[in-house]
């Protein structure tokens, strides 16, 4: 989603943009990269050592079509995009999204052993660059550019959210708690469904609506009857168009263990949803407490029922923080920020390199 979004705001007069992705199953955002100017290609593999393997068409790519910059996210990509920098030379810059803590051994392992095999690297949030510093000690120039949402595309839609509302949960009364994730064991979603369940008994009348899918869907599904909440707690799967489902939610709520700085949070905002979230990585400095929308520590992530409560008893005040998290995101969040000092890494890289 981050790509399509920057990719409608980037300028495209100065730069050609070219996606390559891997894993054929992971083609949903297709459509909307090459809608917004990008062109997108399938290098075919089956996981992450073959992956790897597609080094030399990675480079044959580059070649063919005069690419200047390699921009690489997400760990694996991040090592064929270092080899490709060790074999020819092409500068590649690679944004981190995670704590280094936070990834299987091996991945932190072979970070650590590549990691200087580029020419630049961007940190997602302070957390994130201080994992890095940390962890691996880079010689190559870590910058912070913190994620950031398009607020002008992502404006609430009260039309289609009301409608979506009445379809889905029969009233445009009722009072949502959503999110979107990836269902992956640091979303913790079995938690949040818990905690929805705690606060439905003291709330009868609210729905919850978690879009996403992922590798944990079945625990998770099994958990949710196990909980009794399949009735009240909607799984639309995953969303190409996440707006009218924002528009339809009134609180988003995250109980995620650990996190870089995400991009789903950020655009609950500029929908004007009230924030109630565990302080995972990036989002204590993007939330502050009782300013902007209410957190809790990550270890008392069952402690998110009281401002849970205090919204769902003042409806006013879900509307007063929906406003606050929309202002929040406008003033310090901007996508067109981050674009502006992701295309000025580019000229540098660039520059250097003719």
């Amino acid at each position: 989603m981050l790509l399509q979004e920057t990719m409608k705001i980037h300028h495209h007069d100065e730069f050609e943009f070219h996606c390559i992705y891997f894993l054929p199953w992971k083609n949903q955002m297709v459509e909307g990269i090459q809608n917004a100017g990008g062109k997108v290609t399938l290098l075919k593999a089956t996981n992450n050592i073959s992956l790897l393997l597609n080094t030399r068409k990675i480079i044959a790519y580059i070649r063919s079509n005069q690419i200047d910059i390699v921009h690489c996210h997400l760990p694996w990509a991040g090592f064929a995009g270092r080899l490709v920098y060790k074999t020819i030379g092409i500068p590649v810059i690679y944004t981190e999204h995670n704590k280094q803590e936070r990834y299987h051994w091996i991945t932190r392992l072979l970070n650590s052993i590549t990691f200087n095999w580029q020419k630049k690297a961007i940190a997602v949030s302070s957390d994130v660059l201080e994992s890095i510093q940390k962890n691996i000690a880079p010689s190559v120039p870590v910058d912070v550019i913190l994620n950031g949402v398009n607020t002008a595309n992502f404006v609430r839609d009260y039309a289609s959210g009301n409608s979506l509302k009445k379809a889905v949960f029969g009233s445009t009364e009722t009072k949502v708690i959503g999110n979107i994730a990836v269902f992956r064991f640091q979303k913790r979603i079995k938690e949040w469904i818990t905690l929805f369940k705690q606060i439905h008994q003291k709330h009868p009348d609210v729905r919850g609506c978690i879009l996403g899918d992922g590798v944990l869907k079945q625990e998770i599904m099994q958990h949710l009857q196990a909980e009794g909440m399949a009735e009240f707690i909607h799984f639309p799967g995953l969303q190409t168009d996440v707006i009218p489902w924002l528009s339809a939610m009134d609180i988003f709520m995250m109980t995620s263990e650990f996190e870089g700085l995400p991009i789903a949070l950020l655009e609950a905002m500029s929908m004007k949803c009230a924030i109630v979230s565990t302080a995972a990585g990036g989002i204590k400095e993007v939330i502050r407490d009782g300013e902007d929308g209410f957190t809790k520590p990550v270890t008392e992530w069952q402690e998110l029922v009281a401002p849970l409560d205090f919204l769902l008893n003042h409806p006013q005040e879900i509307i007063a923080f929906g406003e606050k998290a929309r202002l929040r995101a406008e003033h310090s969040f901007s996508l067109q920020k981050m674009v502006e000092e992701t295309e000025r890494q580019y000229r540098l890289l660039y520059s250097k390199s003719v």
